[in-house]
């Protein structure tokens, strides 16, 4: 190893010289103390605080619910496990108020309480890790709390988070003209994961509060909601830009590169973007609605995404559909101002077939299925109908017309029950179905 090379090694290399001189203040005093009545009234201060808060937290647990209910998506729900959860972190949060109660009183009795304050940083640590615990089901929170804040919260103390931290500023890394310490990357990287999870969770429970509104419309929820996770996310990128370091005024010119990039590579997503802003602002499209695209697919729609829109069809399929589209071609709203809908079935009986009787037949027979509108609460023209519409070639067309709250597919399938129906009345009435006939004439037959 040559000498230009031994400063970067030693650079990059651990030196546990300061460990070993902190370890060694540590046990020097340990031992002053040990032999010190100061340091035993201050154990007896530190067993009393325990004491006291172990009998307050007792006390405490009869006054909050015991409960193990799922929480409901809002209400009293939510707050009463809540407030169950918090019966196991009852004694090291009085723990931590009555140790620093004890840390006041050291002090003013004997002029210092160097072990109460220690007790108290340890109850802290407790506090942390029980509170994670308790209230985080999700298994990443758990692990970020154990291997990140703990040890964090440990190293403060004892004392040694300061000098941990210089340490690793003086580490650098360096990318071309750009040079980072350790310590701002390790810090980038926690408080990023930190952000997010928060953002995450705000924005999840903010959209859930702005779409539980039920004062406005579905529209204008979406639109809040849209705007509201937009909103948190921009916050978030640029809090964690001030944490970086990087001062907010360079971003003009990163602002005109990224102009000069939606001109060109991101037209289609800046694009279908702001086609979603203009569909949920102009409602044209909910979350509900019943579509028809030009080419013929159909689906309801699921979810209303800034880029897509996705529509889920009847027989369990997805379909993802770009937001311009909806503002660049033409489709069918069959459900945005009115759920009901007509419909229409075709069916061919003999020329022999008595009509009198037929039509009054049918309409009472359309009439009956449940989910068919028919009755006196509705107008004439929603009222089914049964009526001749042409004379074919081997019969009389009929045409039947109902009207129904709905799409007809699905869990809706009237037509088929109306089919089923009326071929099972046609035949029990002895009405016929007529055959496809032809009548062929031979013209000069030969002997």
């Amino acid at each position: 190893m040559s000498d230009e090379e031994a400063p970067g090694n030693a650079m990059i290399s651990l030196d546990l010289s300061w460990l070993r001189g902190q370890a060694q203040d540590w046990f020097e005093q340990i031992v002053g103390w040990a032999q010190s009545p100061v340091f035993y009234a201050q154990l007896g201060l530190i067993v009393g605080a325990l004491l006291v808060a172990w009998a307050a937290a007792g006390v405490a647990r009869r006054f909050l619910p015991e409960t193990r209910e799922q929480p409901q998506a809002v209400g009293f729900a939510t707050l009463r496990r809540l407030l169950g959860r918090l019966r196991h972190i009852l004694f090291p949060i009085f723990a931590v108020l009555l140790l620093g109660v004890s840390v006041q009183l050291s002090e003013e009795l004997f002029g210092e309480g160097v072990i109460v304050r220690l007790a108290q940083g340890l109850s802290v640590v407790a506090l942390i890790y029980t509170a994670t615990r308790i209230f985080f089901d999700s298994a990443a929170v758990r692990a970020f709390a154990k291997w990140v804040v703990v040890p964090i919260a440990l190293l403060n103390v004892f004392g040694a988070l300061g000098t941990v931290t210089e340490y690793l500023e003086s580490i650098r890394i360096n990318a071309g003209n750009i040079s980072f310490s350790l310590y701002a990357i390790l810090r980038a990287l926690i408080f990023g994961a930190v952000l997010f999870w928060f953002g995450r969770i705000s924005n999840d429970t903010g959209k859930q509060y702005i779409r539980s509104q039920e004062a406005l419309e579905v529209g204008t929820r979406e639109v809040f909601a849209k705007l509201f996770e937009i909103g948190i996310f921009v916050v978030i990128f640029l809090l964690l830009l001030q944490v970086m370091g990087i001062n907010l005024t360079t971003l003009a010119v990163f602002g005109g590169a990224l102009g000069v990039g939606l001109g060109f590579g991101l037209q289609a997503i800046a694009s279908n973007f702001i086609s979603g802003i203009i569909i949920l602002l102009d409602r044209s499209l909910t979350v509900g609605d019943y579509i028809e695209l030009e080419d013929g697919r159909t689906g309801t729609i699921r979810a209303l995404n800034m880029r897509s829109t996705v529509l889920k069809t009847f027989d369990g399929k997805d379909i993802v559909v770009p937001n311009e589209t909806f503002i660049t071609a033409s489709f069918t709203n069959w459900t945005q101002t009115d759920p009901k809908q007509r419909y229409a079935i075709e069916f061919q009986v003999a020329y022999s077939t008595d009509m009198d009787r037929l039509l009054p037949l049918l309409k009472t027979l359309v009439a009956s299925h449940p989910q068919v509108i028919a009755g006196p609460d509705y107008s004439e023209e929603e009222q089914p109908d049964a009526e001749i519409s042409g004379f074919g070639d081997s019969g009389v067309d009929i045409l039947i017309e109902y009207w129904m709250e709905g799409i007809d597919d699905g869990r809706n399938r009237v037509d088929a029950d109306l089919k089923l129906m009326i071929w099972q009345t046609l035949k029990a009435e002895k009405f016929e179905f007529p055959f496809p006939q032809r009548e062929v004439r031979i013209l000069n037959p030969e002997p």
